[in-house]
């Protein structure tokens, strides 16, 4: 089983702790993000893809420590449900599907232009990774929720039936 320390090696070896990130560096936020979703309860594959999400890079954060044709890197690390968890988020093109999600269940890939339509369980565990991140942020960046905080309640609510009963809870603290 993939421990926490071994995350943080990897993260550290690819220079996680020198990447400015939205309250932080994006070291802490990976880490933040992981313990956050393990006090909430999160399925063990979400916590590990929560602990790499953004090795990828993703929409709203264009910072890569993996190449697309690294992929067999975190699968090894965290496994292959979790990395690909990590791939759908950090590929997600969000202004194409985050606004539509709850109606259709649909993915849009921003690297290959394609979609696919995600299952429940699918559905909850890319809901639950794609919203955590923002009370992290709200809660370490100043000026967060003044300049995004209406756009991420309405967000949370549309996708209130989607997500874990816990993280909606924490998003709606946090959030409001």
């Amino acid at each position: 089983m993939t421990s926490e320390a071994s995350i943080a090696d990897f993260l550290r070896s690819r220079g996680a702790e020198a990447i400015e990130h939205p309250g932080g560096t994006l070291y802490a936020h990976l880490q933040r993000v992981q313990q956050r979703l393990a006090r909430l309860g999160a399925p063990h594959t979400v916590q590990l893809a929560a602990g790499t999400h953004a090795v990828y890079g993703t929409d709203g954060f264009d910072v890569t420590l993996l190449g697309l044709d690294e992929r067999s890197v975190l699968a090894e690390l965290i496994g292959a449900d979790a990395e690909e968890l990590v791939y759908r988020y950090g590929a997600c093109d969000r202004h194409r599907t985050w606004d539509t999600f709850p109606a259709t269940a649909r993915v849009w890939n921003r690297f290959t232009g394609e979609s696919e339509v995600l299952d429940s369980t699918d559905m909850q565990a890319f809901t639950d990774l794609s919203l955590v991140n923002e009370p992290d942020v709200a809660e370490n960046a100043p000026g967060f929720l003044d300049q995004y905080g209406d756009y991420f309640r309405r967000l949370t609510e549309a996708w209130a039936p989607l997500l874990s009963p816990p993280v909606l809870q924490d998003a709606r603290r946090v959030l409001t």
